[in-house]
């Protein structure tokens, strides 16, 4: 017999499917940063010591490292800190109170007006989306306005309204490959749209590049190079990328990257020159000598893609064994990434995560992925299997399972 909501409650559990949070033995594939990091040394390649201040766009190598990565110049990248999160916040921050860099017919090399100086400011954001997205347009005071999500990218013709709707909205959240949470790979049809439409001087597309080689399967699937669509479509300046090594090797000491045109580079590096004197060298040079070339990176994602594949199909098996019958109810199938979208009946998402959490399971809250909190319809579920074990992932997919399936019953009674 298939176990039942008030079995899985009995046993007690506390399991936690919140966050997408590497577990233990993906972290333990770079333990050698660590251990080695003597060996590593404190003298680069070209003999910058490392210890000392200056170099504020990053490491050379880490900047190769970086341009490697996202298949651009090294001059137009900048190796950081830890987070990418950290430098979307800092863009963001920076145009509102700085503006943007100069676009043709405004305001030359001093940049743009600032965005808090020009009135009400907003971001479109393809929905579901990224909590930690919207948490930073909620800090900042940004209106937000949601456009849906299809699984080639957002819905381009809402955008497009929109924009033409609303000239208050100076940017767009994007993430092209594997996106959070629904796993959407975005088309070239999209982002060529995303680069060539219409929009003021100072729009900007926060590209955050943060599952590109996150692979869940054998084919590694890659998105447009939006940064040369941009400069094709006569609109260089429009996007902003980030990526890290946060889920690659330590996702508490790893190293971010910022790439974009020359001109937001150069924007970019006259904005943080008053917040910082330069990165942790350090850390950069223990990545790029544990991390040599594209081919090391793409060695160690194996190992993580061996340690996610089954964990994410064990949550797929599970479902569709006990939710596949279910009308209502639909899930999607990630070639990458860190989540799993769960669409229950209209009207039962927060309930689920109520009768999960009474059970010992925490969920991310329902309506996370969803600008203020709010899902309108109240249906959406981020599942984040990366963390526990295999066999509490396949304890945790039955107490979601049967937790939908609680909140379908008390529905109909």
């Amino acid at each position: 017999m298939p176990m039942s909501y008030d079995e899985f409650r009995q046993r007690g559990m506390r399991l936690d499917m919140s966050r997408g949070k590497p577990a233990p033995e993906q972290l333990a594939l770079s333990q050698a940063l660590v251990d080695d990091a003597p060996r590593a040394g404190w003298l680069s390649r070209d003999g910058i010591d490392c210890r000392n201040y200056g170099h504020a766009l990053g490491l050379p190598e880490a900047r190769e490292f970086g341009a490697a990565l996202l298949g651009v110049p090294a001059a137009q990248v900048v190796a950081a800190g830890n987070s990418s999160l950290e430098l979307m916040y800092d863009a963001i921050a920076f145009a509102m109170l700085r503006g943007t860099s100069g676009a043709a017919g405004a305001t030359g090399s001093a940049g743009s007006t600032p965005w808090r100086a020009q009135g009400d400011v907003a971001f479109l954001c393809p929905v579901p989306g990224y909590d930690r997205h919207f948490a930073i347009c909620e800090a900042l005071g940004i209106r937000m306005v949601s456009v849906p999500m299809r699984d080639d990218g957002p819905d381009m013709e809402a955008v497009e309204r929109e924009l033409r709707r609303d000239p208050a909205i100076k940017g767009m959240w994007c993430m092209p490959l594997y996106s959070n949470p629904s796993g959407a790979i975005w088309s070239d049809e999209t982002i060529r749209r995303l680069a060539a439409m219409p929009a003021a001087p100072d729009f900007r597309l926060f590209w955050d590049d943060a599952y590109r080689v996150h692979h869940l399967t054998q084919t590694k699937h890659e998105t447009l190079d939006v940064l040369r669509a941009c400069a094709e479509a006569g609109h260089p300046d429009r996007a902003i990328v980030f990526a890290s090594l946060s889920k690659v090797t330590f996702s508490g000491g790893a190293v971010a990257f910022l790439a974009s045109s020359p001109r937001n580079v150069e924007w970019w590096q006259r904005c943080t020159s008053v917040r910082t004197i330069g990165p942790d060298k350090l850390n950069q040079l223990r990545h790029v000598r544990f991390l040599p070339d594209r081919a090391a990176l793409e060695a160690l994602m194996e190992q993580h893609r061996a340690l996610l594949q089954p964990k994410f199909d064990a949550v797929l098996e599970v479902f569709g064994e006990r939710l596949g019958s279910v009308p209502g109810i639909s899930w999607t199938r990630p070639a990458g990434g860190y989540f799993i979208s769960l669409y229950a009946p209209h009207g039962l998402a927060k309930r689920t995560v109520a009768l999960a959490a009474d059970a010992g399971l925490v969920l991310t809250p329902a309506g996370a992925a969803f600008p203020y909190g709010h899902d309108p319809h109240d249906t959406h579920l981020r599942i984040a299997p990366s963390f526990p074990s295999l066999d509490e992932v396949r304890l945790a997919a039955q107490g979601i399972a049967v937790s939908l399936l609680r909140a379908i019953d008390e529905a109909r009674d």
